[in-house]
């Protein structure tokens, strides 16, 4: 199968790559909103700018990229199961990403809950703060979502009853990984002319999803800078300096696993150097830190990882579309952090045995995490109240969890292309040679 040049080329037109234009954007939008902020925060045009024009077109934009998401990973997914050829390569490509899926959010939480161990950031906080955070009516609602949650739900909706209406919630996600893993066992079990012909619509679909993409990301250097004048211009500093220790925790536990976990992990497992993987994916890295989905951001990840990183396709297609719903590094390490956090800030002593129960459930939950923005607050919520803390209080945290969302999705984001990497390398596994090769091929032999 012959990918479209057009998103190859995307970054390259205009003489700079597509992710030195979105580092542009990055800094722009924050400077412009900082300087914003500073000087003329309530001044009605500000207001009139973010709610008609930037908060719009960065929500085009994710909405752009939210629309092929379904369509994307369904034909992604059929397809790097049927190219396996058998179902127990299937069968040693699932169990190596759910291993090494789980051992590497293992360690990222653990780290996490060391950080918050040893900053110990609810020891910081004002108490009038922690007054305030706990009778915010949006802490309420996502109290109401937590509640909502338990693990056996999250069980029994992998198999979805209604694969239209799993399309449509973010939650049942993992219901369209496991349709579309079906869809991929009887494409291989059953291969007739039929069959084959579905193959290479779906070949058709995923193309032409990738052709799409290549359009939209030309938009990505805009909507970051509108996505970081809208959070800079509405809330400055301020809102960070008040939660300084618990953002400086989660930055270093993150940045512990992102540029020393995560390298040794992909030159030891997946015998790739780190430089060439950052060099790699740092544009899906910084597409995950503006949008703050992993789901809106899979587009870009499958390009990266089979054109820049030369991952074997039925690999990637296969690790990166499970790990867009299941593969959360970031989610379970902040999720980690935010539980002992909140139960520093009630005085609330938690033994060894209690945060190894937390690190339990952020490995879970991780896995049941939606890959939207912030959403992994009502997971937090539930977690809270299974170990006896008051949910209410991740109102404290809301100030500055969207700009800790942006970094944690963009560890998600790099998490799952260094779980692609690692088991392209383990599992020894190579692309067959497209249609279009194969006819080639027989026609010399003929």
């Amino acid at each position: 199968m012959h990918l479209d040049s057009t998103p190859a080329e995307t970054g390259k037109k205009g003489g700079l790559a597509l992710h030195i234009k979105v580092l542009i954007g990055f800094i722009l939008g924050t400077v412009l909103g900082l300087v914003v902020h500073a000087s003329m925060a309530d001044a009605s045009w500000v207001h009139m700018l973010i709610e008609y024009f930037t908060k719009p077109f960065g929500q085009i934009f994710l909405n752009l990229l939210f629309m092929l998401v379904v369509p994307l990973m369904f034909s992604a997914l059929v397809l790097g199961v049927a190219e396996l050829g058998d179902i127990a390569s299937l069968g040693r490509l699932g169990w190596k990403t759910l291993t090494y899926t789980a051992t590497v959010t293992a360690a990222a939480v653990g780290i996490g809950l060391l950080c918050v161990n040893v900053f110990q950031p609810g020891s910081h906080m004002d108490p009038n703060l922690v007054q305030q955070a706990m009778s915010n009516a949006q802490a309420g609602e996502i109290v109401d979502k937590g509640n909502a949650l338990n693990f056996i739900d999250l069980i029994v909706n992998i198999v979805p009853h209604n694969i239209v209406g799993a399309m449509a919630d973010d939650k049942q996600k993992l219901g369209i990984v496991f349709f579309a893993l079906m869809f991929g066992i009887g494409l291989v079990m059953k291969p007739t002319p039929g069959t084959r012909a579905f193959k290479n619509a779906m070949h058709g679909l995923f193309e032409i999803c990738m052709h799409l993409i290549g359009m939209f990301i030309k938009l990505a250097p805009y909507a970051v800078a509108a996505f970081m004048f809208n959070l800079t211009a509405q809330l400055g500093l301020e809102v960070i300096k008040s939660l300084a220790w618990f953002v400086i925790t989660v930055l270093v536990a993150l940045a512990i696993h992102g540029f020393v976990v995560l390298p040794l992990w992909v030159r030891i497992m997946g015998g790739m150097g780190p430089r060439t993987f950052f060099r790699g994916t740092q544009e899906a890295t910084l597409t995950a830190f503006a949008t703050a989905s992993s789901t809106a951001t899979l587009p870009v990840t499958l390009r990266v990882a089979e054109e820049n990183l030369k991952l074997p396709r039925k690999v990637s297609r296969f690790v990166l579309t499970v790990g867009a719903s299941a593969n959360h590094h970031g989610t379970a390490l902040f999720e980690g952090i935010t539980v002992l956090f909140l139960a520093q800030v009630y005085n609330m002593h938690l033994p060894l045995s209690t945060q190894l129960m937390v690190l339990v459930l952020c490995i879970l939950g991780g896995i049941g995490t939606a890959g939207i923005p912030s959403g992994s607050l009502p997971v937090i919520a539930m977690i809270c109240g299974i170990i006896g803390l008051k949910p209410e209080g991740i109102g404290i945290i809301l100030g500055v969890n969207t700009f800790l969302d942006m970094c944690r999705t963009a560890l998600n984001v790099t998490g799952d292309l260094a779980t692609a990497v690692v088991v392209s390398n383990r599992s020894g596994e190579t692309d067959l040679p497209d249609d279009d090769t194969m006819a080639h091929l027989e026609e010399i032999v003929r």
